[in-house]
């Protein structure tokens, strides 16, 4: 038997040739022990790929297999000639030598490290070397999805992000190897994944990778590995137990963080994950199986690991469990931490919301040693003030002139509706000028009955908010710009402020309704409307975001009405919800200055079709242009035809005459004159 991490290469069909003469774009590195069945739809996936095999070269490290993994790599090779390079050596106890391994013969522009356990969507690489290509980034997490009640990371996996890094994205939160690399990256950096560590050696090769790139990508539109948790659970991170190999790691996550990132929120942000992440899978998941004098050794060293990680600042980005936990394992409050391991378990097990003590303003979550003077826990490892939920219904939201009509219900999940005090809150997005306005809070019995088992009741949820827009600003009118609409719900001293409209009755409907409405300061544009993509209620003063001019579309040219030949007829649509009688209308105005206007029409029907005659005998001599007007919003009338006919009628007697002319800038024109008394002579005697 040869020693560890000695290789013997098996160059079957003449493969390194080929992957060498080619330059492959992706080198796929699997590290295989005792991988059957898995391994044969692992390298078909690979095979499947649709960025085509000459694009790729697959390396395979056995790393002593004894299950018949060999074998079938023999015969898969023989299914896929030219794509696998085999490489074979003794076994090494885990997958940190295989992959370095497999790295060293690597000549891909790009390594993929993929488990022999799992397998790639068919567009997987192709996807990640276009976003890795098209942003210039060094990594790129493809979207993995769970198989066989394996539990895949997903808030990274929001939305595609074509380029971000560790400190302003969730990408530390998954630290596995499986995602695509720049390999000039690993080799300028010397990277390579730690041998001396059975677990966690993927989080320092990550980690380092992650520090070093210039930039990194998502793809969250694809499902493009499928992270497989194998029947026997016999995938390594499942089969390594014991908190010695998961304290040997922390220390050196630390350092990694500590020496290459200042102090600082990009700092803060990188701890947070091990401080939350590992700390509770140490506790949790091993320390409660070991012996009473193991464990308190453990203890000791885990809060030796931490201390460098925390620090005061940051309980804010602390959830009230995680203060709570750092807490015990700082003070080394072993059967502390024994109680809160149980309690955390119960509440997983039974998904009971924890009911909450409220003092000054605060929630605090009934925790285990809540204010017991036995243990002195300070509060602030109990405030979920900022993690209160605020639930909310919209069953009304209605614009009638100037005034907005709201309802529905808002609680406070876990605070029950007693001395309720909501307000609603209208905050101009770009000044931040803000105003508090009144509900009333009507009755809703029953509420909560279907939640928490009930243990919570929201009986006075409900509110009734009336506001008008011109006397809003504390009995002023609401200035132009963007309001946004909120509310701040309180009940029992507490108060969180929520944006209303994300969650609203079937009926009620988010389009934009715009209305121009008359007011002391003459005509102005209101519109209620839901943002994208949460769906919240805004309130556009003054067309900041939509425009009167776009509601209002003339059809092309003019005519003549069908039933009264001497009156020019236009017709278009209006898309306003409303606008006060009579302000829309055409006006005409001629050179010699004549001023008429003509009352516009709402057509049959609801789609705002109307219609707009002008009858041309009542109009002096003169050439006339015009344009619809509502209040200071004008828009031209479309220019006559210039094969209309002329409108003749007589007017004392004399004859007279409309046609249409050129009008200025290419807009409508019309000249009204009387015809010539010889003229008109001469072509009745022709």
């Amino acid at each position: 038997m040869e020693n560890v991490g000695i290789l013997h290469e098996m160059e079957l069909s003449g493969n390194l040739e080929h992957s060498v003469m080619s330059g492959p774009t992706v080198s796929v590195i699997i590290a295989a022990y005792n991988a059957m069945p898995y391994l044969t739809r692992c390298i078909a996936s690979v095979a499947e790929q649709t960025i085509g095999r000459d694009r790729l070269e697959v390396i395979v490290v056995d790393d002593g297999s004894t299950d018949g993994t060999a074998a079938e790599l023999d015969r898969l090779d023989r299914l896929h000639p030219g794509l696998l390079r085999v490489f074979r050596q003794a076994n090494s106890g885990g997958p940190s030598a295989p992959r370095n391994a497999g790295l060293d013969r690597a000549t891909g522009e790009f390594v993929f490290f993929l488990d022999a356990d799992d397998h790639l969507g068919p567009e997987a690489l192709e996807r990640m070397v276009a976003m890795a290509e098209d942003n210039g980034t060094d990594i790129v997490l493809g979207k993995m999805v769970g198989v066989g009640g394996r539990s895949a990371p997903t808030s990274m996996f929001k939305r595609n992000q074509p380029r971000t890094d560790v400190f302003s994205s969730r990408v530390y939160w998954t630290l596995n190897p499986m995602k695509l690399f720049r390999r000039e990256l690993l080799e300028r950096h010397h990277l390579r994944f730690p041998t001396d560590l059975a677990i966690g050696e993927d989080q320092l090769f990550v980690g380092a990778a992650y520090l070093h790139a210039s930039g990194i990508s998502v793809v969250a539109d694809y499902d493009c590995l499928y992270w497989v948790l194998r029947e026997d659970e016999g995938n390594i991170t499942q089969r390594l137990t014991g908190s010695e190999r998961r304290l040997r790691l922390l220390p050196r996550m630390a350092a990694l963080i500590l020496d290459n990132v200042p102090p600082g929120p990009g700092r803060d942000h990188l701890a947070h994950r091990h401080l939350t992440v590992e700390v509770k899978h140490l506790l949790a998941g091993q320390l409660v199986f070991e012996p009473r004098h193991m464990q308190e050794k453990t203890l000791a060293r885990l809060a030796e690991a931490v201390e460098p990680l925390w620090h005061e600042g940051m309980d804010d980005r602390l959830s009230a469990m995680a203060r709570l936990r750092l807490h015990l394992v700082r003070h080394r409050m072993l059967d502390e931490v024994l109680e809160l391991v149980r309690f955390e378990k119960e509440l997983a097990r039974t998904k009971a919301a924890t009911p909450v003590l409220l003092d000054g303003g605060r929630a605090l979550a009934r925790y285990p040693f809540l204010r017991d003077p036995a243990r002195s826990v300070p509060d602030s490892c109990y405030d979920v003030t900022a993690q209160l939920g605020c639930r909310h219904h919209v069953g009304r939201a209605e614009l009638r002139g100037t005034v907005v009509h709201l309802a529905g219900h808002a609680y406070l999940h876990r605070v029950e509706t007693r001395d309720v005090s909501t307000e609603l809150v209208l905050r101009e997005r770009g000044s931040g000028a803000e105003y508090r306005l009144p509900v009333t809070h009507t009755p809703t019995p029953g509420l909560g009955a279907a939640q928490d088992e009930g243990r919570f009741a929201y009986e006075l949820a409900g509110f009734e908010a009336v506001f008008d827009v011109t006397t809003a600003a504390g009995g002023g009118p609401l200035g132009d710009g963007l309001w946004d609409v909120s509310l701040a719900v309180g009940a029992q001293g507490v108060s969180k402020e929520v944006r209303i409209g994300g969650r609203r009755a079937d009926g009620v409907f988010g389009r934009a309704s715009t209305r121009v409405v008359a007011t002391g300061e003459g005509l102005r544009a209101v519109t209620l409307y839901t943002t994208e993509p949460h769906g919240n209620f805004t309130v556009d003063l003054g067309e900041a975001k939509h425009r009167v001019a776009s509601r209002v579309i003339l059809d092309g040219g003019g005519r003549w009405a069908a039933d009264a030949p001497t009156e020019l007829e236009f017709t278009g649509r209006c898309t306003l919800a409303s606008y006060p009688e009579g302000e829309l209308r055409a006006v005409l105005t001629s050179d010699r200055g004549d001023v008429t206007t003509h009352p516009v029409r709402r057509a049959p029907g609801a789609d705002g079709r109307f219609v707009v005659r002008v009858p041309v005998t009542r109009l002096p001599a003169g050439r006339w242009s015009g344009h619809l007007r509502l209040g200071a919003w004008q828009w031209p009338l479309p220019p006559l035809p210039a094969t209309l006919p002329p409108a003749k009628w007589l007017r004392c007697g004399l004859p007279r005459y409309a046609k249409p002319v050129p009008g200025r800038g290419g807009r409508f024109g019309l000249r009204v004159a009387r015809t010539g008394l010889v003229r008109a002579l001469v072509r009745r005697l022709g």
